[in-house]
């Protein structure tokens, strides 16, 4: 086993068959908000809540959280989670995931929840299992969410994508796509990609080994890595995105929300 590799004892819904799982990446350093997963002003902290939302899916059997070191691990210890330590000089979630999925060979399905995402609804992480599950030729599946302010299709921060008449993504760009020549955009839905994948196990392995392609150095966009490879990525479609935490001003945002609910 990896040196960098060890597990907290194992919490599952039902231990004696886990097909599917959650794995969470979780790394302490953030350019914009600093130890932002570590921020508790809720009285929990941002990775607490992220993990016990994604918990709540009815159809992953056990939820991980993939850390980059100890801070990390003792935090989830701390709440109780099942926590795998990974190599803090992996190049990505992905990688991260991955470690974690080769200490898993029961599982078939691995769903990548982003750390920073404590309203993560548990809905849609089951909308997207039974995606892959009924796409027998789809090596990963993602969401979607109808753009509604045209402020977010100008940004290059929010990753758009279109679909194929199947449903399938044919392209991910940081640009707005597809692009309305004439300034009709009569029946275009424009989409905004939302960052949870579902992977069929063996893909995701394999897709860390895979080389970065050409179009995704230059969009930044890892999922190009696998439509450039010619393998199929099933998109859902849901009516309200999750609102991940990037900046103070995101995360007090959410505490305020957080306190309204409590109260309510």
């Amino acid at each position: 086993m990896n040196a960098w590799l060890g597990r907290t004892a194992y919490h599952a819904k039902d231990p004696e068959r886990v097909e599917c799982c959650i794995i969470i990446p979780a790394r302490l350093a953030s350019s914009r908000l600093p130890r932002k997963l570590l921020l508790s002003e809720t009285g929990k902290s941002l990775l607490q809540h992220t993990y016990e939302a994604a918990d709540q899916s009815t159809r992953a059997g056990a939820t991980y959280v993939a850390a980059d070191g100890d801070e990390i691990a003792n935090e989830v210890r701390r709440f109780g989670g099942n926590v795998v330590l990974t190599d803090p000089a992996l190049p990505s979630g992905t990688d991260r995931v991955a470690a974690v999925a080769r200490q898993l060979p029961g599982v078939e399905l691995v769903v990548n929840v982003q750390g920073d995402e404590p309203e993560i609804s548990p809905q849609g992480i089951d909308q997207l299992i039974e995606l892959i599950e009924n796409s027998p030729t789809a090596d990963m599946a993602t969401l979607a969410t109808p753009i509604r302010d045209r402020r977010v299709l100008q940004n290059p921060d929010c990753v758009k994508v279109v679909l194929g008449q199947l449903g399938q993504a044919i392209y991910f760009s940081r640009c707005p796509i597809p692009y309305v020549r004439d300034g009709d955009a009569k029946g275009i839905t424009h989409l905004l990609h939302l960052g949870i994948y579902a992977y069929r196990r063996n893909f995701l392995l394999k897709m860390a080994e895979m080389p970065p392609a050409e179009l995704e150095q230059a969009e930044k966009l890892e999922q190009l890595r696998v439509l450039s490879a010619g393998h199929t990525i099933m998109v859902g479609i849901v009516e309200e995105p999750t609102i991940g935490i990037d900046t103070p001003e995101d995360y007090q945002a959410f505490v305020q929300r957080y306190g309204r609910a409590s109260e309510a």
